[in-house]
């Protein structure tokens, strides 16, 4: 299970270490693809065939889903962590995810999201800003 807050910093190499406590789920292997808000999705290996299950599963014939299949499938990149807890960011997605060299690696449960530490801090702000009609929401769903 992954959640927290972590601050880190890219180096010259577009190497990025992870989370002491994260790395031996990502021992297996990783992926890491686009993700929604302009950061970046890490998944562990396993929990990557899952979601490529359902995004290949979507109706292609519907341009939405098949879309989003598309961002997701091809922005994506096998990486492994090295023996020092580090992944290579691949050029294309550091300019996705607008990545300098402050970085916040935020723990989603299931996966990691990377952002670059500015566009998160003005993220948090604006969710933290709505947490009351979040929650009213959230609410209306049941959680």
């Amino acid at each position: 299970m992954f959640i927290g807050e972590y601050h880190y910093l890219i180096d010259d190499k577009n190497r990025l270490s992870l989370p002491v406590k994260f790395r031996k789920d990502f021992a297996k292997g990783a992926v890491i693809t686009r993700g929604i808000d302009s950061c970046l999705t890490l998944y562990p290996a396993s929990e990557w065939q899952k979601v490529a299950e359902k995004l290949v599963s979507l109706p292609t014939s519907q341009s939405k889903p098949r879309s989003f299949a598309r961002l997701m499938l091809a922005g994506a990149m096998d990486v492994k962590v090295d023996s020092q807890g580090r992944i290579i960011i691949p050029d294309y997605l550091k300019k996705y995810a607008g990545l300098k060299k402050k970085v916040v690696i935020a723990g989603l449960y299931n996966k990691l999201e990377i952002w670059d530490e500015s566009k998160w801090e003005q993220d948090k702000k604006k969710i933290e800003a709505s947490t009351p009609d979040i929650a009213e929401t959230l609410g209306e769903l049941g959680i």
